[in-house]
């Protein structure tokens, strides 16, 4: 399951780098290698205690394995272990940083950006949200839908900033006539429209709500965390379509490098479509920023410290991989997109299984048909651990019941639980039928009925 013959070119690479600094006196950092041997030996035995989350028939929360070319690009980098903070501590780290995140900007549809990376998701969001209120006005509310990511209102209440949710329509989207009654109350400085929903992949309808910011005049955020190299894909339906050719004319975006672009986990990214920005940033510091006149990363960022080598990795993958429509990574989301659709189209044959709405993206999610929402919750937990007993690894989710209303019409439930499925790695594509025999067999031992084929 794990690569092994990438490691000689690794080695290679190594080679390389140190004989880059064969002018110093020889220095050599002394290695206690039987020691070091047995912790990692250790530390493997420990690691076996999870879930094989790169293996095709992992196919429930978002993890996907790194690209070989990003490991070993990180690795390599590792041996130096550069800090993007200040040009002083990752030069060579920096500049990548910078070229590999304006080709993300391209791919979104801007030529003239502001961005950098961050730890992750939730730190790109709160610099989003941190400028926008600082531009639309500290006391003013953030919307966004119910089925967005809680760091959402976890970041403002870290802020001190107003937030309400907003109700989602029957997939799973943000409600535009909601949105609508929202803003007409007033107080609203930032709306946070979602392209790839956590629990489900629901796209929200970007056209409609940037309609709305002509009227009312709100700062509009994307978190396309999940979902945004999806604008890449070619086999998206016509409403996610829409949205996505949409994204350059937003105020910033969130992606994360590290679910779709193939990164380890540490790597999120922020962009905004206005340079200007980064006034807001402005600061002073004693001891850094002395080595360049050039723009040091630390400057445009909330987070000081960053490792240099997740840039290194970003960089060495999108440079193996471009960021390009009809090109190799594209194939690569296409491929996940159609696992999705295939799965679905399986599960809306079958009778033992209740779907709200078919994927946008490439997570799929459905509920066990029972006479009420309290059951049909009981019967998929069961079922996610009979799948887990054949070495097929789904996820949970608990949808509103809404979702469900011409199923359950009396049901005092407030949410189901639902089995869910995150397809994003292309192997799933050709990983679909012993996928689909797993779970119609764990099915079948739950609900008491004979496998479907």
């Amino acid at each position: 399951m794990l690569d092994r013959d990438s490691l000689a070119i690794l080695q290679e690479a190594v080679d390389r780098l140190d004989s880059g600094f064969d002018q110093l006196p020889a220095f050599e950092t002394k290695i206690d290698h039987d020691a070091v041997r047995a912790v990692l030996l250790d530390a493997a035995d420990r690691l076996r205690d999870n879930y094989p989350y790169p293996h095709p028939l992992y196919a429930g929360q978002m993890l996907k394995p790194p690209h070989p070319a990003a490991r070993l690009a990180y690795q390599l980098a590792q041996s130096m272990n550069p800090n993007n903070h200040a040009l002083d501590g990752g030069r060579a780290s920096s500049a990548m940083e910078k070229e590999a995140v304006a080709e993300i900007a391209r791919m979104l549809g801007w030529e003239s950006h502001l961005g950098h990376l961050t730890g992750a998701g939730t730190m790109a969001n709160l610099e989003a949200l941190w400028v926008a209120a600082s531009l639309a006005g500290r006391g003013r509310t953030v919307l966004a839908s119910n089925q967005a990511h809680y760091t959402h209102s976890r970041i403002c209440g870290v802020l001190g900033i107003p937030f309400d949710s907003v109700e989602v329509d029957r997939r799973a989207r943000m409600d535009v006539g909601a949105l609508r009654a929202r803003l007409e109350r007033g107080d609203v400085g930032t709306v946070v429209a979602t392209l790839g929903t956590t629990a489900t992949g629901s796209v929200d309808p970007l056209p409609e709500i940037l309609r709305l910011r002509e009227e009312f005049g709100f700062r509009l955020h994307v978190d396309a965390a999940y979902g945004g190299y999806f604008t890449l894909a070619g086999n998206l339906g016509a409403g996610a379509r829409r949205a996505f050719d949409l994204l350059e004319s937003v105020d910033s975006i969130v992606i994360d490098p590290h679910k779709h672009g193939l990164q380890p986990y540490g790597c999120g990214c922020v962009l905004f479509r206005d340079p200007s920005v980064g006034a807001l940033y402005k600061h002073d510091s004693p001891y850094t920023y002395f080595s360049s006149a050039e723009l040091h990363l630390g400057e445009i960022s909330l987070e000081c410290s960053r490792p240099g080598a997740a840039a290194v990795a970003l960089w060495a993958t999108q440079r193996l991989l471009p960021l390009a429509r009809g090109g190799e990574f594209a194939g690569m989301l296409d491929r996940c997109r159609s696992a999705a659709i295939e799965l679905h189209a399986r599960l809306a044959a079958d009778t033992r299984f209740i779907l709200p709405f078919a994927p946008e993206l490439d997570i799929v999610v459905w509920a066990v048909k029972a006479d009420t929402a309290a059951e049909s919750s009981r019967l998929a937990r069961a079922v996610f651990e009979e799948c887990a007993r054949r070495d097929l690894h789904l996820a949970l989710a608990n949808l509103p019941s809404q979702l469900f209303d011409s199923v359950w019409f009396d049901s005092e439930a407030q949410s189901v639980t639902c089995l869910r499925s995150c397809l994003m790695k292309p192997e799933h594509a050709e990983w679909l039928e012993p996928i689909w025999e797993r779970l119609d067999a764990a099915t079948a031992v739950v609900c008491g009925a004979s496998p479907q084929h």
